[in-house]
């Protein structure tokens, strides 16, 4: 809304500012860190006082000795905090386009999906919360619908959607309706992918904060005539204002890092992670780069092929792969604590976004 106060540049010269998609993400970045920063406090007060703690999950999955007990004291559902900050940031700074529209709301419907699962899992006393066939189609649905929206978008151009771009080829290597399949896989996805890494203080959002960071840089890009034609990246017009989206998703989870480094004060759950990670796969979508996310995201990636591996392993010969998964939680068998488990994926995630940013050089 507040991009609007530029067609009064006449009246007062400085709202030329909000012209400018680097000002408006700037601005997203502080109003969303600055919204979880001070609310944070009297919102896991909030939590406590209704008793919002979801069951033990790792109850006969993990050892006893592995459990922390005091976790379950934490109260959970911090998401509703984190979400909300990033669409009012989000709403205040993008100029309303098709393009943030989208992005906002498939983050507000993944939120909303990762509130039922939540809700279940409080005050239905019930671990396993939303009937997993019933969420992935809720995702889907969801996702399908972002994509269809993407679609529509006069800046995507026509067929835009449908091409496949792969990480060091100027041009797409591939053209088709099926694209539209997998753009809704990687959504889908993600927001799994960061609903099974948010089992440790800081991990998820820590990670998301290189994730967007790094799809922000490829929006802007993708957003500026001639940056995209020097980097030989597809040109969207609109693509600016996903980097908007993208500062507020950032700045929302530096100002949860705040409340959530360990010991946290409280937890995402649900409403969060799957919203973080659904915002993600959507970045990743909008900047024409879904199969970097596998390197943008790489410890996303290991979290959800550990899971994979392992159910599959044990099916299919009955013995285990890891000690326990997400593979987070083996290296905390392995000895290793919560602290080096999280920096050290931090540092990972870090790396892979370094490297998935050279590939806009090596064309």
């Amino acid at each position: 809304m507040l991009y609007f106060l530029s067609d009064y540049t006449g009246v007062f010269g400085p709202f030329r500012l909000f012209e400018f998609v680097t000002f408006r993400a700037g601005g997203a970045a502080l109003m969303s860190f600055l919204l979880v920063l001070f609310y944070g406090k009297s919102t896991a007060q909030a939590l406590s006082r209704l008793n919002v703690r979801a069951t033990e999950r790792l109850e006969g999955l993990v050892p006893p000795e592995f459990i922390d007990k005091e976790k379950a004291k934490t109260p959970c559902m911090g998401g509703l905090l984190v979400i909300g900050a990033i669409l009012v940031s989000a709403l205040y700074w993008t100029d309303l386009s098709l393009i943030p529209l989208v992005l906002i709301g498939g983050t507000f419907l993944m939120a909303l999906t990762g509130f039922i699962d939540d809700f279940l899992k409080v005050w239905k006393k019930d671990p396993k919360g939303m009937p997993g066939k019933v969420k992935m189609l809720m995702l889907t649905v969801i996702a399908a619908g972002v994509v269809y929206g993407f679609s529509r978008a006069p800046e995507m151009g026509d067929g835009l959607l449908r091409q496949l771009m792969v990480p060091f080829f100027k041009d797409p290597v591939w053209t088709g309706s099926l694209m539209y399949v997998l753009e809704v896989v990687v959504i889908v996805g993600a927001s799994n992918a960061v609903n099974l890494t948010d089992g440790k203080d800081g991990l998820a959002s820590g990670c998301t904060i290189f994730c967007t960071l790094t799809y922000a840089v490829f929006a802007y890009v993708m957003g500026h005539r001639v940056f995209s034609g020097y980097l030989n990246v597809p040109y969207i017009a609109g693509a600016g204002e996903a980097v908007v989206f993208a500062s507020a998703v950032c700045g929302s989870c530096i100002g949860f890092l705040w409340h959530n480094c360990h010991p946290a004060s409280m937890f995402m759950g649900d409403t969060g992670s799957l919203a973080l990670g659904g915002a993600v796969g959507m970045l990743a979508v909008l900047a024409r780069q879904e199969l970097l996310l596998v390197l943008v995201g790489g410890v996303f990636v290991m979290e959800a092929v550990s899971v994979i591996l392992q159910v599959g392993s044990f099916r299919l010969t009955g013995k285990r792969i890891f000690l326990c998964t997400p593979i987070h939680h083996h290296f905390e068998r392995k000895g290793w604590t919560e602290t080096q488990i999280v920096v050290r994926f931090w540092i990972l995630a870090g790396v892979f976004a370094l490297l998935a940013l050279a590939t806009l050089k090596l064309r």
